[in-house]
Order: structure tokens, then sequence, then C-alpha cells
């Protein structure tokens, strides 16, 4: 059940990433980067068949999402965030805090 999502940050910065996970795209597993934050009030529309990932930046950051689905947990999946098909150029040094969920890759 791919699902659409517009984030905004409402508060703190993150570098936010979108992955195009659609095998019949010619832009399949290219990524789209940029950072979010409640100072430059961007937002990142991530479209269906799209993985979303970020990165915080600040102490803390506050998400506000607008979906085209409710939220089917079995329906999710997860990309390694060093996966190197894709090579996301992350903006940090060292290795990031994983949630438990990312870590164990569901």
């Amino acid at each position: 059940q791919p699902q659409g999502k517009l984030v905004r940050v409402t508060s703190g910065a993150v570098f936010d990433v979108a992955v195009d996970l659609r095998r019949s795209s010619p832009h399949f597993g290219r990524w789209s980067g940029v950072e979010l934050s409640d100072d430059n009030q961007r937002m990142l529309w991530v479209p269906p068949g799209f993985a979303h990932g970020f990165l915080v930046l600040s102490e803390s950051a506050d998400f506000l999402y607008k979906t085209t689905e409710y939220y089917a947990p079995e329906h999710e999946r997860c990309v390694q965030w060093n996966d190197p098909e894709i090579g996301i150029d992350w903006p940090l040094d060292g290795e990031p805090a994983l949630s438990a969920k990312d870590r164990a890759g569901i």
C-alpha cells in the first residue's frame, strides 16, 4: 500500500531524503535530499512508491505529516541508511544513532 507523504519540520532541523523505489521508474534507486527546519519552513513531498528517511541535525526535531493513506505497518519496508547501491550523501561524521526498528532493518 504505497503512501504519499508531505513532510514539514515544526521544530528543529533535519536532512530529509526520498528514494525512488518504483522498479518501473527510469529514476529507480535515485535519491533527493533537502534540509527541512522550523527556520526555512520548507516542505518535502514524498510520492507513493518512495522510501523516506531523515537525519536529525538539531538536538531534537518535530515533524508534521500529511499522508495520502492511513499508516499500514504490515506494508512498511526498510532501506538501510548506508546502502551502497543508493549512496545517500548523509551530512554526518561517523555512525548515526538508529532506532531499534532501523537497526533491525524492519
